[in-house]
Parts: C-alpha cells; structure tokens; sequence
C-alpha cells in the first residue's frame, strides 16, 4: 500500500494489538484508529496520538462508523465467543477495507473448509475465520501464532504467593512468541505489499520446556521458582474451576502431546522483519511487573 492510509485496530488495548498499535504509531503516512466497546476507557490508555471510535465486532451493525475510509484491518476476533457474528463481521470488513491481517492460530489447516461451521473449539474458529476472509477480502494475511509467551502469565498468581508453581507437564516444550514479535510482523503486512494471501507460522526462537519456562521467569525476579507437577484431576480443580472437565482435559491433553511432539520452531519472524525473533528471557524481563504487582 502507498500513500497514507488509516489502519483500523481491532483489540488495541490488548497485548497483541497494543502492539500494534504502538508500533504502528512509528510508521510515516498512517493513521491509527482504534475499535474499542469502551471508547473512553480505550482513549485514555492509547492517548492522543490514536483516534479511538466505538464498536463491536459481536455486533456487525456498531461497526459502519469505525470503517468509514479505513484501508486496512488488524483483526483480533473474539474466537468462539462470537462465532454466530463471524460471517457478518467479516463480511463488513471486507466490503469496507481493501486489507485485513488477521491474527490466528497454528493449526489451521493450509485450505480451511470456507463452508465450515466452527464447532465450538479454538482452532475451528480460526479455521471459520480464515475461511471467511479467504472468500471475501480483497487481500488478506493470516499470522499463525505459536503459543503466546504471554499465557505463561496464568503462572502470576502463584508466582506472586510462593516460589513454588503447581502445574501439568513440566516437560512440555513450546516456541512461545513474543507480542512484539506478531505485532512486528502484523505491521508489515498491514503496510507493505506483497503479503496477501501468506499464512505465517510465527514462533519464537527456542524450544523451552514449561520448567524451562519458569526458570527463566525465576531469573527476570532475580529469584528461585521450582516446578511441582500435577495431574489433570488437580489441574481442574485447583486451576481451572470454572471451566468444564472436557475442556480441562482438552488443555492438560494438548500440553502432554508437547512432550512427545514438541512446537516447531520456525524462522518466520527474523525472514520477514530482518533481526532474530525475541527470546522468552526477553519477554520474561519485558513482564517483570506483571509478576510483581499485587494481586487485585
């Protein structure tokens, strides 16, 4: 794309469209607007330099005026929850933006069924929403994310009461992604050309088992975190209470295939932004206070 444009953000006060948003505030001749349910909520945490206007993407009607003579989209679907508006939504976007990177998931097959409904599982949704945009966008970009390092932030709680985190699978190893890193490569195919149609695997740049994980986490707090395994009976009870036993299962089964079958590691970030993509001792020392701060 040339000349200046105005990018929509989608999810701009979360961390992956945060980052975007910031980093897209260092680019020449774009514009960033963010779409916030709460737009004064929204307004005072992205400041001045974004212009914040309200919607909601589970509500396709809300979003006319926030895509009034936007050029592209950075999408951050609320999965599974807004399926029924999926369809819908996309179809808005589509119609109103030549562009849309969409942040997804590995694990969406390369050709995701375009008639496919979603069947209540993270990846089908994302399956659904490839789909959908494949069929509909002018030109589109979907980031395949890792595991995001940021889930390891479930651990804060524990962290913040002991040195002592209970968990499944310790052996379990992942190529957790940085924010900055999806973000960075999000920003160059909301602004370059030459990435319609790509699906990105981005990962991080190491394996890491979950202890592994943790010891680097230990190392940011200048502190000494151990492992203390659990089992899936445990884990329900202990760390995801309100969620249902098959979705637990889903979960504690999902990291137990990582011991065996460990995340790949790919070179997709350092290829498309041109440096090495961040570690997670990186990420862990970006997120000291978040481990830190006193639980609310």
């Amino acid at each position: 794309m040339t000349g200046e444009r105005t990018v929509l953000v989608t999810g701009a006060t979360g961390r992956v469209g945060g980052q975007v948003v910031a980093q897209l505030a260092e680019v020449g001749g774009v514009r960033v607007r963010a779409l916030s349910r709460d737009p004064a909520a929204a307004s005072a945490a992205l400041g001045p330099r974004v212009e914040v206007v309200g919607g909601d993407l589970t509500m396709p009607g809300t979003l006319a005026a926030a895509l009034d003579g936007v050029d592209a989209v950075f999408l951050v679907f609320p999965s599974v929850a807004a399926d029924g508006a999926a369809r819908e939504s996309v179809d808005m976007l589509s119609r109103r933006a030549r562009r849309i990177v969409y942040l997804s998931a590995h694990g969406v097959p390369d050709e995701p069924d375009q008639r496919a409904e979603p069947d209540g599982g993270i990846i089908a949704s994302h399956a659904h929403l490839e789909g959908l945009i494949a069929a509909s966008a002018s030109e589109y970009t979907f980031l395949r994310a890792s595991g995001f390092a940021a889930n390891t932030l479930a651990w804060a709680g524990q962290i913040g009461r002991s040195d002592v985190l209970r968990w499944f699978s310790p052996d379990a190893r992942r190529a957790l992604v940085h924010e900055a890193d999806l973000a960075a490569v999000g920003v160059r195919a909301l602004t370059e050309d030459g990435h319609h149609r790509m699906a990105y695997h981005l990962t991080g740049p190491e394996q890491l088992t979950q202890v592994e994980q943790l010891a680097a986490i230990g190392d940011a707090l200048n502190r000494s975190l151990r492992f203390e395994e659990i089992g899936a009976a445990e884990a329900g009870a202990e760390l995801f209470p309100g969620l249902p036993g098959v979705v637990v299962a889903a979960i504690v089964a999902g990291h137990a295939a990582m011991v065996a079958h460990p995340e790949p590691v790919t070179d997709t970030v350092a290829r498309l932004t041109g440096r090495p993509a961040l570690p997670f001792a990186q990420w862990a020392r970006d997120h000291i206070d978040d481990f830190t701060k006193p639980a609310g």
